[in-house]
């Protein structure tokens, strides 16, 4: 089963076409979901009629009743079920219609198995996130919009969300890496009057610049080689909902200017096209950088970073969240257990204090990937100090310790990790919850800053 995957997600598949359907039950199953097929929306009926189900993956073309009809069954009468639309006569007019009538996720054949598992977590994602939504706050006061905490840093990023969430201001969302950015994105969209409608995140710095202009707009046919159909960009996906730019200091300075102009004039023009498109969209960013900074090294444009800035929430890092690790270490190791079959797992005093006492330089990222290695790993019912890394037990510093900024305390650990790591800088991202780029990227910024 691919990991965090639980079996209790079901997932229906409807297509008439034979193969497609075996295709996507196959690729389905390989990662651990339980897959029910329909060969049409009669069938599909019956199914869901009898079923739990989480997640209707239905092509949109078929006969006698298509998918789109199929869409508005289950959003009228399923309330617990989520829904994408595939297809392999994509329009824009039809990604529209899609949304609109209540999918979540809009995918064009052929698509690759990647495009196929990301669109099928995305949109699990939301199902989770909307569940967490209605549940009573009284059952887990410490959760709330889906975010785990209690400390004052917490309590001020809870306030702001409720706040921003009735407005449709811009929003831009900071914190180091791993703090949880797209989770505040998430909960301000589902708490908002936006929330039946597409939330769509990008980013940024994961898409090729030579890609990121049509992936956000769009394109029409013939508009460069390979185009060989018009298809819909970000933006247009998220009508009537909210797109969030996560990465946005990525954006080279080419791209901000185009981004500039679409949050000014509210309107999309796709590559290849001279015609412009009115836009409903809400606009929600983040960074783990410093724009402001980026902004007098003119490597961020200031009228771009005033129109994403109209507001800012500021996430604080896990050191600064005092008690919190302790709700978050609870939570995460419920679920490893579960996830692993295991009925009771829990840490020692003594491993607590460890986890208390180490920097976190990858956050709320870097103690899941921990907990999670370390449930899995135990054949034991208590995890003491003898189990964790060998990194925090003897490399967690006291206050005295810290000498320098952060960048260089941070460029320090990094240094560490890599060679606890025999210097592979794919593990080296594994344990610090950030992936090979930003890696990359935070050794050359320590080496310019002449830390050792």
């Amino acid at each position: 089963m691919a990991k965090g995957i639980s079996k209790k997600e079901r997932i229906l598949v409807v297509d008439d076409s034979p193969v497609t359907l075996e295709m996507i039950e196959r690729n389905l199953k390989s990662q651990g979901y339980n897959v029910f097929t329909a060969a049409g929306t009669y069938q599909a009926s019956d199914i869901l009629e009898s079923t739990p189900i989480d997640l209707v993956i239905t092509d949109l073309k078929m006969p006698k009743i298509d998918g789109l009809d199929l869409v508005k069954h289950v959003r009228q009468n399923y309330k617990d079920t989520e829904v994408m639309m595939i297809t392999g006569y994509a329009t824009i007019e039809g990604a529209v219609q899609a949304i609109k009538s209540g999918a979540e996720e809009y995918l064009t054949k052929p698509f690759t198995d990647e495009e196929l598992f990301s669109a099928v977590k995305r949109t699990l994602d939301k199902l989770r996130m909307r569940t967490i939504k209605s549940t009573k706050p009284e059952l887990n006061p410490f959760i709330r919009y889906g975010l785990i905490g209690e400390s004052l840093g917490m309590q001020t990023v809870y306030e702001a969300i409720a706040k921003v969430a009735t407005s449709n201001a811009n929003v831009l969302i900071t914190g180091e890496s791993g703090t949880g950015k797209e989770l505040v994105a998430r909960a301000i969209h589902y708490t908002s009057p936006r929330a039946s409608a597409p939330f769509v995140p990008v980013n940024c710095g994961g898409i090729p610049e030579s890609l990121l202009e049509s992936e956000l707009f769009g394109y029409v046919k013939g508009a460069f080689t390979g185009a060989f159909e018009t298809r819909a960009g970000f933006f247009q996906t998220a009508e009537g909902g909210t797109i969030f730019l996560d990465e946005i200091s990525e954006t080279s300075m080419a791209m901000q200017v185009k981004l500039l102009r679409v949050l000014e004039d509210k309107e999309v023009c796709m590559v290849g096209d001279t015609r412009t498109t009115k836009l409903n969209v809400r606009i929600l960013a983040a960074t783990n950088k410093d724009l402001r900074t980026l902004v007098k090294k003119n490597k961020f444009r200031e009228d771009l970073f005033f129109r994403v800035n109209v507001i800012n929430i500021s996430i604080p890092p896990l050191r600064e969240r005092g008690d919190d690790i302790f709700l978050l270490v609870d939570n995460f190791t419920k679920k490893f257990a579960k996830d692993s079959g295991k009925k009771s797992v829990r840490f020692s005093d003594k491993a607590l204090e460890v986890l208390k006492n180490y920097n976190w330089p990858g956050n709320a990222r870097e103690l899941e990937n921990i907990i999670q290695r370390l449930v899995v790993m135990t054949d034991k019912n208590v995890i003491d100090v003898t189990d964790m890394p060998s990194l925090m037990r003897f490399s967690v510093a006291g206050k005295d310790d810290f000498k320098g900024t952060l960048a260089e305390v941070e460029y320090k650990y990094i240094q560490k990790v890599l060679a606890s790591a025999g210097n592979n800088k794919t593990k080296a991202a594994a344990i610090l919850g950030i992936d090979r780029k930003t890696l990359r990227e935070k050794l050359k910024a320590g080496k310019r800053e002449g830390s050792v």
